[in-house]
């Protein structure tokens, strides 16, 4: 087998050395066959040029020519498999890359702004609201959070990999039952993956002051925080900062 297992992180040369490796292991199979490039590409329904990139590791190509191969070369499979292989090094080195930019991202705004005293909630100064941290997950973050991202319950529970049922539990006002230290991190990369419209929609929810109405005969209701959408199985927040 050409491909081993490559432990994280994947850097750019092993993926261009696993190429090269896949291209090599191509030209032997076709030099086993008794094949030339011009007659593997006619039976794979590419060019002789595209053959010969690959088998000197000079260029990627669809699976499909990597299953027509194995087929004409009778390789059982093994250059399929080291396809696979190689192409889920690459679906993993480029999501190393998005989390390294978006790392970098984060850092940039935080070393842009002052730092501000310990509280729940810290944002960048108005207008801005970019950097967002939230010390403790409490069901009035959990639903602003939902609400900044313009998520119904369902959805919401679908991105964190939880059941509804959960989510509904966080945000229950009456009973909330409070995230675990594991779902506290997901909702901190949650949070973080969200864009700069979403964590400033966040942070203005949770800054809204209670509204309050009047009951049938007068009666004043209970203060309820105003929201920027009516999502289903919402609970509204209360202030996050007293005297705010």
């Amino acid at each position: 087998m050409v491909m081993d297992a490559i432990s994280e992180p994947v850097t750019p040369e092993q993926i261009r050395d696993l190429q090269k490796a896949l291209g090599r292991q191509l030209a032997q199979r076709r030099n086993a066959a008794g094949m030339t490039q011009v007659t593997l590409a006619r039976r794979t329904a590419y060019s002789r040029s595209s053959v010969a990139n690959v088998e000197i590791g000079r260029s990627t190509i669809p699976r499909g020519f990597w299953e027509r191969a194995d087929r004409e070369l009778r390789a059982g499979g093994t250059l399929v498999d080291a396809f696979d292989s190689l192409h889920g090094l690459i679906t993993t080195l480029r999501t190393q890359k998005a989390r390294a930019a978006e790392h970098e991202r984060l850092l940039r705004h935080q070393a842009a702004m002052p730092s501000s005293p310990p509280n729940s909630l810290a944002v960048e100064p108005p207008g801005c609201e970019c950097t967002i941290t939230i010390a403790r997950w409490r069901e009035q973050e959990v639903l602003a959070l939902r609400e900044a991202l313009r998520l119904s319950l369902g959805a919401f529970a679908e991105r964190l990999r939880v059941p509804p049922s959960i989510v509904a539990a966080w945000e229950d006002r009456r009973q909330p039952a409070p995230p675990s230290l594991a779902m506290q991190a997901a909702l901190d990369d949650l949070l973080k993956l969200a864009d700069q419209d979403a964590r400033t929609r966040f942070a203005r929810i949770l800054r809204m002051p209670p509204m309050k109405s009047s009951a049938p005969g007068g009666a004043p209701e209970v203060g309820r925080r105003a929201t920027v959408t009516p999502l289903h199985g919402a609970k509204n927040a209360r202030r996050l900062v007293q005297g705010q």
